[in-house]
């Protein structure tokens, strides 16, 4: 249970990551909206949730879900259809939340994948994107934490001491890279939002072999913060320059950065 309670948004509340969100910012004191675009699929949501109805797809929907909240959770995830492809739902939607909070101040938590640097995968397209919603969180200014897990729940029934790394070298595309309980995915991103240690960190989060921590705190201190100002993570490969982006990404990240200096 959290000493400093706050009204927290979980955007992709319905998916695999968000629900365990959900459930366990509520655990920890916090008063939970969950966006959902499908009310029927709220029902496997804590009662104690508050549901929000609302498209990250569709701007004009999202000002109510994000009104007064003190940190968003982002776990977005596309299917890869014309509706939810990377770069409507992996981008976009981190794109429109953020506009939506217009000059509000919140603490943002992003979920994105290790890997995320890689620039030549058979995932390369849907990674490049989730690098860009990166990237607009860094650009916007606000106190954020960015998570990219390793593979989801393939770890053993004794690997769940977690490991925090950075510089994303672990780029095999396979659970080579590293395994992760889909609960403790949960457990970081919303421990991040009360940590100080926390903020400004971007980092790869993987298991190994030994008990789970009881504090958070020493593994988030231990990170290097990214660099003032700068829109990839400490570490990272410059792989991706911004003069050879979209031109609408080069807009983006220029429309949020006005707001962040504004």
């Amino acid at each position: 249970m959290t000493d400093n309670p706050m009204t927290v948004l979980v955007v992709g509340a319905t998916g695999s990551i968000g629900r365990l969100v959900v459930a366990e910012a509520i655990a920890q004191g916090h008063t939970t909206r969950a966006l959902v675009r499908n009310p029927s699929r709220a029902r496997q949501l804590p009662p104690e949730a508050h549901i929000v109805v609302g498209d990250v797809t569709d701007p004009e929907t999202l000002p109510p879900a994000v009104a007064g909240v003190d940190a968003i959770v982002l776990t977005l995830g596309s299917d890869g259809s014309g509706h939810s492809s990377p770069e409507s739902v992996d981008y976009g939607g981190v794109r429109n939340i953020l506009n939506a909070l217009g000059t509000q101040a919140a603490r943002i938590a992003l979920m994105t994948s290790i890997g995320a640097t890689t620039r030549s995968s058979s995932y390369g397209h849907l990674l490049e994107w989730k690098r860009r919603s990166e990237r607009l969180v860094r650009a916007r200014g606000l106190p954020y934490t960015i998570v990219r897990p390793a593979w989801f729940d393939m770890n053993g029934p004794d690997e769940h001491r977690l490991v925090f790394l950075q510089g994303d070298i672990r780029r095999t595309g396979s659970p080579r890279d590293g395994v992760i309980a889909r609960h403790q995915i949960a457990e970081v991103l919303v421990a991040s939002l009360t940590s100080p240690h926390a903020e400004h960190r971007t980092f790869e989060l993987v298991a190994e072999a030994g008990p789970a921590p009881a504090d958070l705190d020493p593994l988030f201190a231990a990170l290097e913060q990214d660099p003032p100002g700068a829109l990839d993570a400490v570490r990272d490969e410059n792989n991706m320059p911004l003069e050879d982006e979209p031109r609408q990404v080069r807009d983006d990240l220029n429309a949020l950065a006005a707001r962040r200096d504004a």
